[in-house]
This record gives C-alpha cells, structure tokens and sequence, in this order.
C-alpha cells in the first residue's frame, strides 16, 4: 500500500488557554492506517470530526506526541467513543493531568519502542525540550516522521512555556531527527509539512538565533 493512502491529515481547531489567555488554534490530527484499522496521532479538539474521518476503521490506539491541551483535550472523549487505549510518554502526565484530571493515560510511549498498524512499523523517538515527554513516531516504510511540537518548517517547537528548554530540543533535533533519511517527509502538529534534508541544513542557523 502506498504512503499516501496510509496517512491521512484533518485538521481540527478550538480554543485553549495559554499564558493567561485564550488562543485560538488549528492542529493536525494524523490518521495513519490501512482500511480496516488506523491510529490517531494527537485527538485534538473536536472527537467527532475524528471519528468521522475515520470511517468504518477500527481505532486501535490515540498516540500523543506530547501532553499540551491543545494535543489531547478530544483524547478522552474519542477514546470512550471508540473504546480504544490513550499513549502517552510517562513525564507529560503532569501536563495531562491539567486537562484530563479524573482519567489517567492507558500506557506509556517509551523510546525505542515500535507500534505497528496495518503492517507498518512506527518507531517512537523520544524528543524533549518542547515537553519533557514529547516524542515522535518515525515510519520508515511511509518515508516519514510525525513530530508534533518538536519540528516544523521554520524550526523547532517553542520553548518560552513552563517545561519547555531549546537547548533540550535542539539536542532532540540533532541526535533523533537530523540523522533520519533525508528525504523523510516531517508531518508536525501544526501547520504544513517540511522534509529532514531542510531541517538538516538549517538546524545549526536555529541554534544560533535561540529560538
């Protein structure tokens, strides 16, 4: 099966409180599969939007690439919906007690382990510094690398939150990400798609600026 008809992009939006404010965001919700069964990365905002670009697909599990609101506030809703298990890295459970406070995650996402839907092999990376527990979920049979808040066009996650460092995550950057295949298509959380032969050439110029 070819990689586009594997994943899937739906773009879901809402309001979340951020620094004392309220901001409106749209993420990426990733839908990697074949047609009989798939799995969510990061059930944000609107669980019925999700359900229904999933189709007749059973949902085997909701993999969250980090514990910020705006990445798992639809996680419980979608998963009670679809009776499925919510992963989640063991040092964001703190930031997913701020949302979810009465439900605990179903398992933890540890590095190096790899999850496996409809044949194909998604490795889990773990990437701090835009959360202590963020991660990254590399396919390479798909030729791509999902990285939420880690990695986008422009540079790294922001780092100006609590639990957030950008020495950390440009550390995660240069030894989990930068190495990977150059042609690897970077699917982040937000916004639009880059490739890791572009971050290659310009991580050591996001260093430099600090941000």
């Amino acid at each position: 099966m070819s990689a586009p008809s594997m994943v899937h992009r739906l773009r879901t939006s809402g309001v979340v409180s951020l620094e004392g404010g309220e901001v409106h965001v749209q993420n990426n919700v990733w839908i990697v599969g074949d047609e009989d069964s798939a799995i969510v990365i990061d059930a944000a905002h609107d669980h019925e939007a999700i359900a229904r670009g999933l189709g007749d697909r059973e949902l085997m599990a909701i993999v969250s690439t980090h514990g910020h609101s705006d990445h798992i506030n639809a996680a419980v809703a979608l998963a009670d919906l679809t009776d499925c298990p919510v992963l989640l890295h063991p040092e964001d459970v703190e930031l997913w007690r701020r949302v979810h406070p009465h439900r605990e995650p179903d398992a933890p996402l540890l590095h190096g382990e790899v999850l496996v839907i409809g044949g194909v092999e998604l490795d889990v990376l773990h990437t701090p510094g835009h959360t202590p527990g963020g991660v990254c979920l590399y396919a390479p049979a798909l030729e791509t690398v999902f990285t939420g808040d880690t990695l986008f066009p422009g540079g790294p996650g922001a780092t100006g939150q609590p639990f957030s460092d950008f020495a950390t995550i440009i550390a995660s950057i240069r030894d989990h990400l930068v190495g990977l295949p150059r042609n690897t298509v970077v699917h982040p959380g937000h916004g639009e798609s880059t490739t890791i032969a572009e971050a290659a050439e310009r991580l050591d110029t996001w260093a430099a600026r600090g941000f």
